[in-house]
């Protein structure tokens, strides 16, 4: 390819640095549509006949052929996706395949190859968390009154339905999917034209091929076109924040599947066992997912690294952009799949959450409320007879309900009857009816606003 300008050709260390097809291979769709984009455009303008045009673009479909056929092959002399195709087109339809490089350049070639890969990459993960929302939304409808502790510092804190703590993770996805969408609409013009960094003499009609390609226009400046990476960056960012929301909810179910909880039992299909423990039901799945997380942010600082410092425009340290983005794609596709499974699939033990609830002294809380309401009393000094309500139940191993009304007075003889219709779970829940809240008429509420939004109605 160099040979008008070396003497020499590369020596097998630079072939093996410079080479990117064993990665870059990935594009090849995207390189056949932006190719054959181009080409139809190089003949609208009538850069090249309608004829070369014509056998380009038949040859082209016969690389995609074989490509979808039999893989890419990797030749390290052709250095990249573009040269490889190039060059077997070039075998297929003669001479006349140089036509189709007139008026671009690498350098906007793989700007937008990359771009088409990235908006694939973000309408993968958008109809993955679709997915993921669905079975969230359903399992939440299913346990809208189903009670369970609600922690913090995962210590029981007040009780909550199981619903609500699905419905949690459903306002996390479809922050997931909107930081998605942004990155989307941001991705949204066309590198196409600006050649290798200043635009082409060329009578080109950039619109037309942005247009082809699904873009809503062309780049504005061919500097920044080339050399712009922030698309992604915008979609690793995106993948990083919703790799930790799958690891929190993978953590939890980890959590809950364990023998001392009991909460759930996962899905045979994504445990596995022990080779020495045959009683083992290991929840694999979903430590690979919190692990993954890992490896997702990982790939996002990678290529932030890559970029800082970077003068205008292109540079070959941009070459090492595309295999932390491709890691990233695929193991977050894996992780929304997985974890939707989980979801799905998953068996919930619900009266074994209830119990934890009762034992929890969860109602804490609810005592302190009555005192406020009921006696009239400031709170922080109903936070202190409500801790000492505690302490005495827990001494005694009991749940707050079950401590007779004559111990409670002689705690604070401002305490009555009525207060234990106060101290159950059930009563607990069903209190916390603000917006938003676990009471179960709320969870309905949410879970109804959601299946609209994700179009289950009708």
């Amino acid at each position: 390819m160099w040979g008008g300008r070396f003497a020499d050709g590369p020596s097998a260390i630079m072939r093996e640095i410079n080479a990117s097809i064993p990665f870059d291979k990935a594009l090849w769709r995207q390189d056949i549509a932006a190719s054959k984009a181009h080409v139809a455009m190089l003949a609208a303008q009538k850069i090249v006949t309608a004829e070369d045009a014509r056998t380009i673009s038949e040859g082209l479909d016969q690389v995609a052929g074989e490509y979808e056929a039999n893989g890419v092959p990797e030749d390290w002399d052709l250095e990249d996706i573009h040269m490889t195709t190039e060059s077997r087109l070039a075998e297929l339809i003669g001479p006349v395949a140089g036509r189709l490089h007139t008026a671009r350049s690498r350098n906007d070639q793989v700007a937008t190859d990359f771009k088409l890969w990235v908006r694939d990459a973000i309408d993968r993960a958008d109809d993955g968390l679709k997915a993921l929302q669905i079975a969230l939304v359903t399992r939440a409808d299913e346990n809208a009154a189903s009670i369970m502790p609600g922690f913090t510092h995962l210590q029981t804190a007040q009780p909550v339905t199981l619903g609500h703590h699905l419905m949690a993770y459903y306002e996390m996805t479809a922050r997931d999917r909107d930081r998605f969408a942004d990155a989307r609409r941001r991705l949204a013009l066309c590198p196409l034209g600006s050649a290798a960094l200043a635009g082409t003499g060329f009578p080109i009609d950039r619109d037309m091929t942005a247009e082809a390609l699904g873009f809503d226009g062309p780049t504005h400046n061919s500097l920044d076109a080339v050399s712009d990476r922030d698309f992604a960056l915008d979609y690793l960012m995106a993948a990083s924040q919703c790799s930790l929301h799958m690891s929190r909810l993978a953590e939890e179910l980890i959590i809950w599947a364990s023998q001392p909880y009991g909460f759930v039992r996962m899905p045979d299909t994504l445990s596995t066992g022990s080779s020495i423990m045959p009683q083992k039901k290991n929840p694999d799945a979903a430590e690979l997912v919190r692990g993954h997380a890992g490896r997702i942010v990982g790939c996002v600082t990678s290529l932030m690294i890559s970029m800082k410092g970077l003068p205008l425009a292109y540079s070959k340290d941009m070459q090492n952009d595309k295999p932390p983005v491709f890691e990233a794609a695929g193991l977050l596709d894996l992780c929304i799949a997985a974890m939707t499974g989980m979801v799905a699939d998953s068996t919930f033990n619900t009266d074994r959450m209830r119990e934890a609830a009762e034992l929890g002294y969860a109602t804490a809380t609810d005592l302190a409320d009555w005192l406020v309401v009921q006696a009239d009393i400031p709170f922080r000094e109903a936070h202190h007879i409500t801790g000492a309500a505690v302490k005495l139940a827990e001494t005694r191993g009991v749940a707050l309900d079950a401590l007779p009304l004559a111990d409670l007075k002689a705690i604070d003889e401002r305490i009555e009857e009525s207060v234990f219709a106060a101290l159950s779970v059930d009563a607990s829940v069903a209190a916390r009816s603000s917006y938003g809240g676990t009471a179960p008429n709320q969870v309905r509420s949410q879970v109804k606003r959601a299946r609209k939004e994700l179009g289950m109605e009708g």
